[in-house]
Parts: structure tokens; sequence; C-alpha cells
């Protein structure tokens, strides 16, 4: 059954609000919930590991409720966050943690993935959702060394 909780998407909300209503959405399963988080505007767009780019509410929609039919819920917990925010814009770059099942047992891959969060009259909405291929080992972060100005 579809939450009815009062979400943090809405107006005095924080981006990171948002992030943990989305993330908590994904791991029980709650379509309502999870598309809550989502901008109503047809340019929104989500890439899942691996897949196409889904653009509009309705395909992002309908992609979710095609993966919570499979399996219920994704058990995805974002760690090691990464934000660079400004005028009303926020980008996370998270490392999700999802647990599989695999005929050995429950597993561990590693996905990143950035979140894009715009600020609207309604609060925080997730714009865009693009996610890497997973991996089994959490992949370290790659420091580039300043290099010479021409």
């Amino acid at each position: 059954m579809p939450s009815k909780t009062r979400y943090p998407a809405a107006l005095g909300g924080t981006a990171d609000d948002l992030e943990a209503a989305f993330y908590d959405a994904l791991q029980r399963g709650d379509i309502d919930a999870l598309m809550a988080c989502w901008a109503d505007e047809e340019d929104v767009f989500c890439v899942h590991p691996g897949g196409p780019r889904l653009v509009g509410v309705a395909a992002i929609r309908g992609a979710f409720e095609q993966m919570f039919a499979n399996g219920g819920a994704v058990h995805a917990r974002p760690s090691h966050v990464r934000r660079v925010e400004a005028l009303g814009t926020s980008v996370h770059n998270v490392l999700e943690r999802i647990e599989v099942l695999t005929a050995e047992g429950p597993r561990h891959a590693f996905v990143l993935a950035t979140n894009v969060y715009l600020k609207t009259e309604m609060g925080w909405r997730l714009v865009a959702h693009h996610a890497s291929p997973g991996t089994s080992r959490e992949p370290d972060d790659a420091v580039a060394v300043p290099g010479l100005l021409h």
C-alpha cells in the first residue's frame, strides 16, 4: 500500500532530506513516495545502470514500477556523498551500496550515481538520476593532480 507520509520534499526541507526520502522509497518499493521526489516536468531524466535514458515522469515511473514488480524493492543505501550546491540546485554524487541476492547468498554491489535536485515552488525535487554500471568492489576516489595551464 502506498505511503501517506508527508515527504521532506515539501517546503522547508533540504536536498539532503529529499535524497533520504528517495532512497527510503527505493528500499520500501513505494512507487508513490518515490515519484513524489521527482519534479513534475517532462524534461526530467533517469539512467539506470546499463540502461537507456528515460525521459519524462511517465517513462521513469514505468521503469521503477517494473523494477519493483520484479524484486519488490531496491536495497540501495547511499554513502560517500559529494555535493555541489549553487543557485537553487544541488548536485549529489553518491556511492550506492546495493544488496543483491546471488546463488551464494546476499552480496553487495556498488554503483556510482549522480542525483540532481532543483529547488522549486513545491520544495526540492529530483530532476536527474544517473547511475553507472555496478561493480562487486567499492571503487576508490580518483584525485586528479592539477596540471599546467596553457
